[in-house]
């Protein structure tokens, strides 16, 4: 078995776009990616990369510019992904779903000015509105019908022309056919891998501020080299990756697309999680590797849909995001024939640190062993620096050449997440058995883990308190069978004030996306505090669980 000081010795940092271009040489003519039916070859996406790379490259774009990205699963995302990077650019990934408040906040704190979204205008209006505000310089529109084939091109033409945006044409949009008229190639660009920053990958941290991890080009080739090794006995040039995991979300930007390349897979893209569709696609394409998260799994499990299919092309399944329950492996396993095992990673390890194995002996509970090049060590939850004896809980600390630089522009708070020896603080609490198996039994920071998702309920907090009705409220995590977590929101009004659930979550559907929107509102005539007068969610989470424990056993 290799040990984490052999592999790092030979691991060699690459700048990223590399990978695409190996891939281009060795698998040119073979298919890299499928949107709804339409085909891109790998000869196909490497020339629209670096045509696209050009006219980013003459715009002005390069070393030190941030680009946002605000794209669904499509072409479009990892056409613009690779040509980012190849010219010394840094991507700051953004998601869709996002209200225009959160879109402005990480735009202005990643120094971003130009940000690529699609012609829709789902997310084009919300983009548009954050340039209004002059937080923006320019925006490059990616149009719809590019994606689509013929047949699909025309019907959409006939019936989602409503869903179109009006995009003017002035000096502040860009098109993506005029992009495409700089030149075939980009300038070459010289890449330090290791102080490169290649990726501003938002996270939420302890706090719920959102800080931009800063993944280097040797951070993500390092999660490259080290998925290829988990995934050795995918067969490179044959594999299809089904891709519904959002590339904007780290997880899938390193399982789904960089692997894919990689590997050479052809990547099965799907925008959004919808059942019949994916099902569809994947009796179509016979797909074989299948990143996803608990809830996905379960979907497909429990639907009366999937009677109808055949999935046992699927071959391997990673699940991540969230914890895998011992059910829903079991279930997706007996239904497919596949291998369904469960990673863990963070935004700051690019993200995978741990998975387990994918054959047979994979181990219920656990996260699994660490990837190639990667250490760990538990230390005490008082004082953060003294180790635990082994066996014993203790948090997390990793170790690894795909643990972030540090947060961008946060010095104090990358200094309060690595250690003076390079170390990662993870926020969660475990331990390791004498095989090397990771089991994590409980989370430091305070935030809730929503079909994938890093829910913050301070976030949450902060926009019911604008309701002008509300005088305190406290977010908290209750179990949820299809996300894993929901937020539930406890509520205290102003006196002489009236409001009711369905009141509230009309109002918060502007401030909140739908992942973080409460399943629960409970109104309250005193939230609990602290001695010092502090609102304390500790006693509502105890009353929640007692609660849900009593009705699981007048059920049982």
């Amino acid at each position: 078995m290799t040990t984490a000081e052999e592999w790092n010795a030979a691991f060699e940092p690459r700048p990223v776009h590399e990978y695409l271009e190996a891939s281009v040489a060795r698998y040119g003519s073979r298919p890299a990616a499928d949107f709804m039916g339409k085909v891109w070859t790998y000869a196909e996406l490497g020339a629209l990369v670096d045509s696209t790379a050009a006219g980013l490259q003459a715009m002005g774009v390069g070393p030190g510019v941030h680009v946002g990205l605000c794209l669904p699963n499509t072409p479009f995302y990892t056409i613009f992904y690779f040509a980012i990077l190849k010219i010394g650019a840094t991507v700051a990934n953004f998601n869709p779903l996002y209200v225009e408040r959160e879109i402005a906040f990480q735009a202005r704190d990643a120094d971003v000015r130009i940000m690529v979204t699609m012609d829709l205008k789902v997310i084009y209006d919300k983009v548009e509105a954050v340039r209004k505000e002059r937080t923006l310089d320019k925006i490059v529109v990616c149009p719809m019908t590019f994606c689509l084939p013929p047949v699909k091109k025309v019907l959409f033409g006939l019936f989602k022309r409503r869903e179109i945006a009006d995009i003017p044409r002035d000096d502040a949009h860009i098109r993506f056919a005029d992009l495409q008229n700089a030149g075939a190639h980009p300038k070459p660009v010289e890449i330090d891998p290791a102080e490169a920053i290649a990726v501003l990958q938002y996270t939420g941290g302890t706090t719920g501020v959102p800080k931009g991890a800063m993944l280097t080009h040797r951070n993500l080739s390092a999660n490259i080299e080290q998925m290829s090794c988990v995934f050795e006995k995918a067969q490179p040039g044959m594999e299809k990756m089904l891709c519904v995991l959002p590339f904007f979300h780290v997880f899938a930007m390193t399982v789904a697309q960089n692997l894919s390349i990689i590997l050479g897979a052809e990547m099965v893209l799907q925008p959004r999680f919808e059942l019949k569709a994916l099902l569809d696609a994947i009796r179509r394409k016979k797909v074989t590797l299948f990143p996803g998260v608990p809830t996905i799994y379960t979907a497909i499990s429990n639907s009366p849909l999937t009677a109808n299919y055949d999935l046992s092309s699927i071959e391997l399944c990673l699940s991540g995001g969230a914890p895998l329950p011992v059910e829903v492996k079991e279930s997706f396993e007996k239904l497919t024939g596949c291998v369904l095992v469960e990673g863990y990673g963070l935004t700051e390890t690019s993200p995978v640190a741990a998975v387990n194995p994918l054959d047979r002996t994979s181990r219920a509970g656990s996260i699994g062993r660490l990837v190639p090049g990667t250490s760990a060590r538990f230390v005490s939850i008082e004082d953060r620096t003294s180790e635990v004896a082994e066996g014993e809980k203790g948090e997390l600390l990793l170790h690894g050449p795909q643990v972030m630089k540090g947060y961008w522009k946060r010095a104090d708070a990358t200094a309060d997440t690595i250690t003076a020896d390079g170390y990662l603080h993870t926020g969660d609490v475990g331990y390791q058995d004498e095989d090397g198996y990771i089991y994590l039994v409980d989370r430091i920071k305070d935030l809730i883990l929503c079909s994938g998702y890093n829910v913050y309920p301070r976030v949450i907090e902060e926009a019911i308190y604008q309701n002008e009705a509300v005088d305190e409220t406290i977010v908290i995590a209750i179990p949820d069978e299809y996300r894993g977590q929901s937020p539930k929101a406890f509520v205290k009004l102003k006196e002489g004030c009236s409001l009711t659930g369905e009141e509230l979550k009309t109002f918060l559907k502007n401030h909140l996306s739908t992942i973080e929107m409460p399943r629960e509102f409970e109104f309250r005539d005193e939230l609990p505090k602290t001695m010092v007068g502090k609102l304390s969610k500790k006693e509502l989470v105890e009353e929640e669980a007692k609660k849900r424990a009593a009705v699981h056993a007048q059920s049982a």
